[in-house]
Parts: C-alpha cells; structure tokens; sequence
C-alpha cells in the first residue's frame, strides 16, 4: 500500500468522525423531535375495562397481563418509549437514542484506536479497518465513479458502517429484553413493555432522520453539481431540445414539464420508501425473534438461533441496500461530473 493511500486513510478518520459527530447530532435533534408523541402512544396503552388491572403506589394506572393480552401487544412497541431519568431540557430521550450514542461512540473510538499507530504493513485493527475502508471505496467507485466518489465517501460510508453495526447491535442478548414491565397478578415479569434499550433501526424516527439528512445533502449535491438552473433543467428540460424546433419542440416541452413533476412527487416520497423500508425490515425481525422466544418457553433460548443467522444477514443487506439506494439516487442527478476529464 503506498503511503499516500496510509496517509489518505489515517485523516479520513479524523473527518469521518468530525462529520459523524454532527450527523449524530442532528439525527438525536430530529428523533428527540420527533419522540413524544409517539412515545405517548407507547406508554399509554389502551384500557380495557373487562381486563383486570394493577394500580401502582402513586394510584397510577399499571396494565395487567390479562389487559395487555386483550389490549396491547406482545411484542415490541411501535414507538421508541422514553427513558424515564433521561432528559435533555425539554426534548425527552428514547431507547433507541441512547443506543445510537453508544454505537456512534464505539465505532468513532474503534476508528481513532485503528489509525492512531499506521504501519506500512498493517495488522490486527488496523488491517480490518483498512480493509472495510478500501473496500467501501472501490464498490462505490465502480457505482458512482471516482470523482462523485470523493466528495461523497464520507455520507455513505459514515452511513452503511452505522446501519451495519447498529442492527447487529440490536441482536446482542439484553437489548430489548432489560427494562421495565408489567408484573402479572403474581408479580412476576413476563413481558418487557419499556426496553431499557432499542434496536436503532427499529425506531421509525430514526430511519426518517438519517433519510431527511440525505435527501439535505442530495439537493446539496444536486444543486452544487448541477447549478440551480441546471437542476432545473435536469428535472423539466428536454435532453434533445436541440434537435427540434417549432410545434414538435413546444409539444414535447409540455410532456417533459409533466415528467417533470412527476420526477418531483417521486424525489419528495424518496425519504418515505427509504424509512419504511429499513424500520420495517428490521422491526419485523425483532418481533420475529420474540415470537420464535416465546413459542415454547422451555427452549426460548434454542428455537430463535436459526433466525438469529437469519438476522444477521439482513442487517447486512439493510445496510448495503440503504447506501445503494441514496448513492444510486445521486448519480443520477451528478452524473454528468463523470466525464473523461474525472478518470484521471
């Protein structure tokens, strides 16, 4: 490896981690945000009024096991519950946030660790992560090309390493099965209703952020590529306006505005499919998972290993089909910068 590539990789983390760290940031902003109400729904469950039911010291209503099989839900809450001694001023802060702080940190502490002593030969932590790195760098290259490549790098990096390491996270035993409950008419705990922690891409607010965030920096990209009149054109023009004239030329320009405006609706709903579809894929396996558990208690720790596998790998495919999606979605509208000037 030669040493403008060492070099290359031992600031990358530096900046990598400056821009994780705001995209962090604002990420927790956007699902603090967005949590209460949602958080509300999850911690307020509907009453039955046939179900027996357990009241707390303070009076307060506890849903009993009976109401919870009658009335709530089994598995894990639709919505991200608050942690309930966790506050940031006025913003409340969910599980699944507290999970992407650490995660975030482990992975910005592991990248420093890595690069802090470059060798030309490079081994143990240092050799996997030159290896993730310049493998994320030439599967995007030969996607996106070399040039988009470098101004781009750092997002869908920053964002499949995240994805990856967070769904992955999610399936550690005691994430989502340590927290709060209902006690039965017995007192014991059967189901957690508040976990004290929560798979990061189970959170319907977090998938919507980190897809607001990228369609913020698409239009950046768009427009820096492009320039505002030429994303305009990209969107509306008609790409062979040149060779026609007269009514042809006016005609096809009404049928490109309509394009036009449907390429608009399209690019809008763009952070919708992208949030749905990672929420729901990984939603849906750790409620999988919890099922499997919970079929014959006495081998709960047996019958859900085959899906654990099972797990594993969709959260890769999550995550490289995530970083797929919103990188072929710019070099759609950038790619025009590939010319031959960009090969060298």
């Amino acid at each position: 490896m030669s040493f403008d590539v060492i070099s290359s990789l031992q600031s990358l983390p530096r900046r990598l981690s400056i821009r994780c760290l705001a995209l962090f940031a604002v990420l927790s902003v956007l699902v603090a945000w967005n949590s209460p109400t949602y958080a509300q729904e999850a911690t307020t469950p509907p009453v039955s009024a046939e179900a027996p039911h357990i009241e707390s010291a303070d009076g307060s209503h506890v849903i009993g096991e009976s109401e919870h099989e009658a009335g709530g839900h089994s598995g894990l809450p639709v919505a991200a519950p608050e942690v309930p001694f966790l506050k940031i001023g006025p913003l409340g802060v969910t599980n699944s946030m507290v999970l992407t702080w650490v995660v975030a940190l482990l992975i910005i502490i592991f990248a420093r660790y890595a690069t802090s002593r470059m060798k030309q030969i490079p081994d143990g932590a240092q050799n996997f992560w030159e290896w993730m790195v310049e493998s994320l760098r030439d599967f995007l290259e030969s996607i996106i090309g070399e040039h988009l490549a470098r101004r781009t790098f750092w997002f869908f990096a920053s964002v499949f390493i995240f994805i990856l390491f967070t769904n992955w996270f999610g399936l550690i035993p005691g994430i989502g099965t340590i927290g709060w409950g209902v006690p039965n008419e017995q007192g014991g705990l059967t189901h957690i209703s508040q976990p004290l922690l929560r798979g990061v891409s189970a959170d319907l607010n977090m998938t919507m952020a980190m897809s607001l965030i990228f369609f913020a920096c698409w239009i950046y990209w768009a427009v820096s590529s492009n320039g505002f009149g030429g994303f305009i054109m990209h969107l509306f023009g008609n790409p062979a306006r040149k060779e026609m004239t007269g009514i042809l030329a006016f005609a096809m320009a009404g049928i490109f505005i309509l394009v036009g405006l449907l390429e608009v609706i399209s690019i809008l709903f763009r952070p919708v499919s992208l949030s749905f579809r990672l929420y729901g894929n990984i939603f849906a396996g750790e409620n999988l998972l919890e099922a499997m558990a919970s079929i014959f208690p006495p081998l709960a720790a047996v019958i859900p290993i085959p899906f654990y596998f099972m797990e594993v790998l969709v959260g890769f495919v999550q995550a490289l089909v995530f970083m797929l999606l919103t990188a072929v979605f710019t070099v759609l509208v950038c790619s025009h910068d590939e010319g031959p000037e960009h090969e060298h």
